[in-house]
């Protein structure tokens, strides 16, 4: 299996986010073949040093889809810290209680939340769907992990809760990956059979997971 991080090369290629950040933030997307598909309620979780406004391409997107779509509200993400997991689940938990159960998208660090809000609500979450997260194999094959170590206070295999990143959450489980990705390794973020059960395939920066129009038709794909 391949190890370590991108190589620097593809990391540069991360640069191609302004163009597909332009691209998809000026797209239309079509609702052919969404007709009577059911709404659902989702949950948008920002990447490490991320917040709300950087999934608003994704988000807006679900939502002219007809789906009910919600940040995390939770500002900044400076990695996990004591508390976090449960104010992510008392959201989850709101929006169950009040929509019906959550598909939890999370892009990067997100997915990782995501998954394992997921398997401590297995009533209120529908399904998870990971963007680019580095759930699988070894926690340093990215880029980002000693910037995590540096804002979340810790390092990266001793978080403040215990966690089983790999384990699959009860429910359905797709990963979105990009063999572009400049950031987090692809082994890692598509998973081991068992790991997920669906592993979706994009063609987009680590970036553009949010915006890309590739990575964004996948995601209203998943939730016709």
């Amino acid at each position: 299996m391949e190890a370590g991080p991108p190589p620097l090369r593809q990391f540069l290629g991360e640069a191609r986010f302004l163009a597909e950040w332009w691209t998809g933030r000026n797209r239309r997307y079509g609702l052919e073949g969404r007709e009577g598909a059911r709404g659902r309620t989702v949950l948008v979780i920002p990447g490490l040093l991320a917040a709300d406004w950087m999934t608003r391409p994704l988000r807006r997107a679900l939502e002219s889809a007809g789906h009910g779509v919600h940040g995390w509200a939770l500002g900044w993400n400076r990695g996990l810290r004591p508390g976090l997991v449960e104010r992510m689940m008392e959201r989850t938990a709101l929006l169950a209680e009040r929509h019906g159960p959550v598909t939890v998208i999370g892009w990067s660090l997100g997915g990782l939340y995501a998954r394992e809000i997921a398997k401590r609500l297995p009533q209120a979450v529908e399904q998870v769907i990971t963007l680019g997260s580095p759930f699988s194999g070894d926690l340093r094959a990215n880029r980002a992990w000693r910037l995590y170590e540096r804002v979340a206070g810790h390092r990266i295999d001793t978080p403040p809760i215990e966690v089983r990143l790999h384990e699959k959450p009860p429910q359905r489980t797709v990963a979105l990956w990009s063999r572009l990705d400049g950031i987090v390794s692809a082994h890692t973020s598509r998973g081991l059979p068992g790991e997920v059960d669906e592993a979706v395939a994009v063609d987009c920066t680590h970036i553009g997971f949010v915006c890309a129009p590739a990575s964004i038709e996948a995601v209203l794909r998943l939730l016709r």
